[in-house]
């Protein structure tokens, strides 16, 4: 059995797609049991460097499919990446599971039935930010990248926001590889809300010019998912902040994250898993318990009836792949950022867990 798992090896996002690729082999050990085998078959796995452009995607993904003739597709770090490969899963009638990329219209407007997504999408992000802030009378504003990523998370934290009571008084979308943000904070400050909600993500992050240009200061609260902890240390000013997060590594409380965290410090030199290390271990899980539910046949038409609805244990707990778009729903954590001894970053620290109900984003396709 053959997966081709697509992820931003180089670049931007490089730092996503490692921590997916290293998630995807520890689930893949843990899953089964570390023989790399399902009901028999030997597991082999072909990674590929999206470079996290869209042509070059489509292009590694038909080698995985043509060349490689892969069972499974798995990514991308991107959305953009990842939109321009959904087609080729349908073309080629192999499961695509979707990770990291988040965009709503993956499971929404450009969904096909062979595309199922272990990774959150905008709507729960949507939801998990917005029980952070919004309230009646709350005004808002926005910034985030301006691509399908950002534009559809903006669309769905607006939805979310709004359900709550709160105004989105403006939203400003800037260069995804923008180094210089003034323009686009100044356009912020002069809306005046009350929060700033920022969705951003990628190395290049706006919060040393949010700092410099003293928002909070200015009585403009800013608020956010937490995002890796590379991105962390970026956010000393920021100690204080109410948002939420996809996963940091002491927030969940199951065996199968205890494995994990184990696992990848035995692995990686002491290295916690990061962001997406147990989406990348949870697209595994899925794939290996699919299969193992299918009698160990890879067949993509009989594999729909067998994940649709299908719930596995994962390092956020408990997923399910909903039945009408193949979204895994799943827990999301609302957390506080605190400063803690010995860390050189805020610690995101659990105010809640957001449960897979909480959070099940409107079904889009």
């Amino acid at each position: 059995m053959k997966i081709g798992v697509l992820a931003s090896l180089s670049g931007p996002l490089e730092a996503y797609g490692t921590q997916t690729k290293r998630g995807f082999e520890l689930g893949l050990e843990y899953a089964t049991d570390g023989t790399m085998e399902v009901e028999g078959r030997k597991v082999e796995v072909v990674y590929e460097d999206t470079e996290t452009d869209p042509k070059v995607a489509r292009q590694k993904a038909i080698g995985l499919l043509e060349e490689e003739q892969v069972d499974f597709l798995v990514g991308s770090s991107s959305s953009g990446d990842t939109k321009a490969v959904l087609p080729l899963a349908e073309e080629y009638k192999k499961i695509m599971v979707v990770e990291p990329a988040v965009a709503d219209s993956i499971t929404g407007a450009d969904w096909n039935k062979y595309i199922f997504r272990t990774a959150r999408n905008s709507s729960q992000d949507a939801a998990a930010g917005a029980a952070a802030i919004a309230d009646e009378g709350v005004k808002i504003a926005t910034l985030a990248p301006d691509y399908s990523f950002g534009r559809d998370g903006v669309a769905a934290f607006k939805t979310a926001a709004e359900d709550l009571g709160a105004e989105i008084i403006h939203e400003e979308y800037a260069d995804p590889s923008a180094t210089d943000f003034t323009a686009n904070i100044q356009k912020v400050i002069e809306a005046d809300p009350d929060y700033l909600f920022v969705i951003w993500a990628g190395a290049n992050t706006p919060w040393n010019q949010i700092n410099d240009m003293k928002l909070q200061e200015k009585g403009i609260k800013i608020s956010t998912g937490a995002p890796d902890i590379a991105a962390l240390k970026t956010m000393k000013p920021l100690v204080g902040m109410e948002g939420f997060t996809v996963y940091y590594h002491d927030l969940p409380d199951n065996e199968v994250n205890d494995w994990l965290v184990e696992k990848h410090k035995e692995k990686y030199d002491g290295e916690v898993p990061d962001l997406f290390t147990p989406g990348g271990m949870s697209a595994a899980i899925s794939i290996v318990k699919a299969i193992k539910d299918n009698n160990g046949s890879a067949n993509a038409d009989e594999l729909i009836s067998v994940m649709e609805g299908m719930s596995f244990n994962t390092p956020k707990g408990e997923m399910t792949f909903r039945k009408e778009d193949h979204q895994a729903l799943q827990s999301l954590y609302k957390i506080k950022l605190k400063e803690k001894e010995g860390y050189d970053y805020p610690v995101p620290v659990l105010e809640r867990v957001l449960t897979p109900e909480e959070t099940a984003p409107p079904i889009q396709n």
